[in-house]
């Protein structure tokens, strides 16, 4: 038997991932179990979690592999600094402690974490980590890869080949020009935290007019055919100082950046309109390079930019490849898995059957608690619940979702990735006009903008949704025009901005954005047969296999991972139903209840 322990970390999304003798055993992310977002710490829980999973301890492992190579990173940092010195002093000051004393001593700071192990250390270079994570675990014998995302070392971006057991990178976009990096400018600019907001830019761009894009190709970026561009750097401030902008980048669209909290103007929404429109134009271009020079009809894509799923929807609709597979965990969370299967695979030269579907188990690769596990905690804090055979849940939960309740939907083993499919999940009625606002509003505390994602059967999903050819949709990271035949006749109006919401679209008006979009989540037996059932059972009662699924917790929190996360998060809100496993809990009945919303909301504030 040999174990490999992936491990990403010290800049966002750290997480851990085992592969034991080739195949996908454990992954999380460390946020989930210290409940910090985005924590970048050494992921010490996850990896704690992974071995116990798989009944290992740190002296059972075979490999440690580190997503990416600190000291060409640093090299990059040092080269940068002086290319702007002296006006980058301040950002020298502020990162070098933090270099100087953890990441440039990551061995000694993994030989603390995990005690017992005593052999070597891999450190893979971060976007082979992200094309190992993109194309290994892919259903693809053979694969064009890409990926793209702010910074590794010195690559913003690149281009390659999978064949087999064996990956290459033949091109690369190189620091400061950066997709990632221009895509945040602009998601700092609009008033949205960068590494965490990019999505709220992608949400907020269908309410406003691409009559930007223009400029930013004229002026910020020289985009060449093959979708490489070089920057001007004038414009941007992220070599240098502490901010993503410049003054001349305020100047030249007219107005300062966005507060995070203040109103949010057309002049911002077509902003976020004209910078995804140019971002969609450049992922287009490098995917048709990609197909030129490496013949591959298949295409596999990582890196925080495969997150941007409008991107990804029109390279599978518009592109020339058959297929399109994405790592749910694109960013730099599924850089460990990837790092993991890159010593297996590449260092080792171990063989590689691709699975049909794909390797990844659905993803649900995170903890996962027992119903004796749930009742006790249940029990512990007095709740009030019903136990339910599966057959009885499946209806009563379908039940609650054609009234218009909406559940907190606890299964299995939590996801890893971004996304929450099925496992973690909040669910509504997709057919209601009022669901959007009331779980944006009283449920995520979230602005009132943000879509949400549908989940539907995968057999029913082209009746739907023209996602493109008969590509599933798995990980909800393809956003697919609504069907016509779904589309209503009032669709078209003379609204604008935040005012488009309140239009009625489709069928399924919770789950279509402004622009006849949604991001689609097929739902098949064999990726999460418990899911699909659920589904099954709200089809038979009402005829519509389409929910709305969004993540299990609030704004400013991790997805749940724990039956305590859940019930602290449905307490908190105005959710109705919690279902945990086979337990199902109503709101109304907990003895600790809030009697009325202003309470709820209040708590919410105690999660922050």
């Amino acid at each position: 038997m040999t174990t490999v322990l992936g491990i990403s970390a010290f800049y966002h999304d750290s997480a851990a991932a085992l592969v034991v003798d080739g195949e996908i055993v454990a992954a999380a992310q460390e946020e989930r179990f210290t409940r910090k977002k985005h924590d970048d710490g050494f992921p010490k829980h996850a990896v704690d979690f992974c071995l116990q999973h798989a009944g290992l301890s740190y002296d059972k492992l075979d490999y440690v592999a580190y997503y990416e190579k600190p000291l060409i990173k640093f090299d990059r940092l040092l080269e940068t600094y002086l290319a702007y010195a002296p006006a980058g002093l301040g950002s020298f000051m502020r990162s070098m402690p933090i270099w100087l004393h953890k990441k440039l001593r990551l061995p000694r700071t993994m030989r603390k974490e995990l005690p017992g192990y005593r052999r070597r250390f891999v450190f893979a270079a971060h976007h082979e980590s992200h094309a190992a994570g993109a194309f290994f675990p892919s259903p693809f014998e053979e694969a064009a890869i890409i990926t793209a995302d702010g910074v590794g070392e010195w690559s913003t971006a690149s281009i390659g080949i999978g064949e087999g057991n064996q990956l290459r990178l033949t091109h690369e976009l190189r620091f400061p020009h950066s997709l990632g990096l221009l895509y945040s400018a602009f998601t700092y600019y609009c008033g949205f935290k960068v590494n965490s907001g990019e999505y709220k830019l992608m949400g907020l761009a269908p309410y406003g007019e691409p009559r930007f894009k223009d400029l930013i190709v004229d002026k910020l970026i020289d985009l060449k055919p093959d979708g490489s561009f070089r920057m001007d750097m004038r414009y941007f401030n992220y070599c240098q100082g502490l901010t993503m902008t410049g003054p001349k980048f305020e100047q030249l669209f007219g107005a300062p950046v966005r507060g995070s909290e203040s109103k949010l103007t057309q002049h911002y929404m077509d902003v976020a309109a004209s910078i995804q429109a140019v971002t969609e134009e450049i992922m287009l271009r490098m995917a048709r390079f990609a197909h030129e020079v490496t013949g591959k009809k298949n295409l596999c894509l990582a890196g925080g930019v495969a997150l941007n799923c409008v991107a990804n929807g029109r390279i599978l609709r518009e592109g020339p490849f058959d297929k399109v597979w994405i790592q749910p965990a694109a960013g730099d969370a599924g850089s460990a898995l990837g790092a993991a299967l890159l010593v297996w695979h590449q260092l080792l030269e171990k063989p590689r059957t691709p699975a049909p579907t794909d390797s990844q188990r659905g993803t649900l690769l995170g903890p996962s608690f027992d119903g004796d596990q749930i009742a006790a905690f249940l029990d512990g804090r007095g709740a009030r619940y019903s136990r339910l055979e599966d057959a009885e849940l499946f209806q009563t939960v379908a039940g609650y979702l054609a009234d218009e309740k909406v559940v907190g939907w606890f299964q299995g083993r939590m996801e890893f990735g971004p996304r929450a499919l099925g496992g973690r999940s909040i669910l509504g009625d997709a057919r209601s006009a009022a669901m959007q606002s009331t779980m944006n509003l009283k449920i995520k505390f979230r602005e009132s903008f943000r879509p949400f994602a549908p989940s539907v059967l995968e057999e029913d999903m082209k009746g739907y949704f023209a996602v493109g050819g008969d590509q599933p949709s798995p990980y909800m990271l393809l956003v697919a025009p609504v069907e016509e035949s779904r589309r209503t006749g009032n669709g078209e109006s003379t609204a604008s901005g935040l005012d488009k919401l309140k239009v009625i679209r489709s069928q399924i008006p919770a789950v279509t954005h402004v622009d006849y979009s949604a991001r689609v989540q097929s739902v098949d037996p064999e990726r999460n047969p418990r899911y699909h059932s659920l589904l099954s059972a709200f089809k038979e009662k009402t005829g519509c296999p389409v929910v709305i699924n969004t993540s299990f917790n609030v704004r400013g929190e991790p997805i749940v991972c724990t039956p305590e996360d859940a019930y602290r998060c449905f307490m908190a809100t105005n959710m109705d139903v919690l279902v945990l496993g086979s337990h199902v809990l109503l709101k109304a009945d907990q003895p600790d209840a809030p009697d009325n919303e202003a309470k709820a909301h209040l708590a919410k504030f105690e999660l922050d």
